[in-house]
């Protein structure tokens, strides 16, 4: 799937929108005790957990470890640890929680630990069976633990937005239009022309191909909107997306 092209705006307008995005709050508010700013971070933990979860056990932790450890990390981020030497010049989500993770790694179990911050307390919710299923099913390669996290943030990301797609075709009523379609939001489905999608559906051949250009168009503006909550600026967004593309083509 190539990166989508379709430009988010720029400008004032632009900025002043994007100043309540979740990541922009915390960063604004990592020196203060806002709630909305803790609920913020909270989100995008729960949103993203399962690639630092895998990124712990492909550095050679056990799974009861990693959930430990993930959650033990968890727990001192929400307690705004962290959050005082984030650098809002440098303000990706996905960087920073990577940076943070190694930092706790390195620096700070033992003690987090000792504690007993994680450990049988949980920060967020974690399904770790369904994390181990999924785990075990990733194919072996030799790329890094952080090549790796890049890709399965990469995937998460375009799952979460795949998924918002569908809950709003659902709503309006098209879900057998979605089921049917959907393979070609990343470009012409391999073996699946559109003349055999518009006869499973019904459809002229000409119709097809306007509803999958707007599900194009749908998912590319959800895919720009889940990347700003994790970026510092509009101008990053880009940059961001390129970026996470280039992680799910190496």
């Amino acid at each position: 799937m190539s990166p989508p092209g379709e430009s988010s705006g720029s400008g004032h307008r632009g900025r002043r929108s994007f100043a309540t995005t979740r990541w922009s709050l915390v960063l604004t508010a990592a020196h203060d005790n806002r709630p909305e700013a803790r609920a913020a971070l909270a989100t995008l933990c729960e949103t993203y957990w399962y690639p630092l979860y895998y990124y712990v056990r492909r550095r050679g932790y056990r799974a009861d470890e990693a959930q430990d450890l993930t959650q033990a990390f968890f727990a001192t981020l929400l307690e705004r640890e962290y959050l005082r030497v984030a650098d809002p010049g440098r303000g990706r989500f996905r960087s920073f929680l990577l940076a943070s993770l190694n930092h706790f790694l390195a620096n700070e179990w033992d003690r987090a630990r000792a504690q007993k911050r994680g450990g049988g307390r949980r920060a967020i919710p974690m399904d770790v069976a369904d994390a181990e299923s999924r785990y075990s099913l990733a194919p072996a390669d030799d790329l890094t633990p952080e090549r790796l996290f890049e890709r399965r943030w990469a995937l998460t990301l375009l799952d979460l937005v795949v998924a918002q797609l569908q809950q709003e075709c659902v709503r309006e009523g098209k879900e057998r239009l979605f089921d049917r379609l959907k393979g070609f939001l990343g470009g012409a489905a391999a073996g699946a022309p559109y003349s055999q999608a518009a006869a499973d559906l019904g459809m002229t051949e000409a119709a097809v191909k306007m509803a999958v250009h707007r599900l194009r168009r749908r998912y590319r503006r959800l895919l720009r909107a889940q990347i700003a909550q994790t970026v510092a600026s509009p101008e990053e967004i880009d940059d961001e997306i390129r970026h996470l593309f280039n992680a799910l083509e190496g």
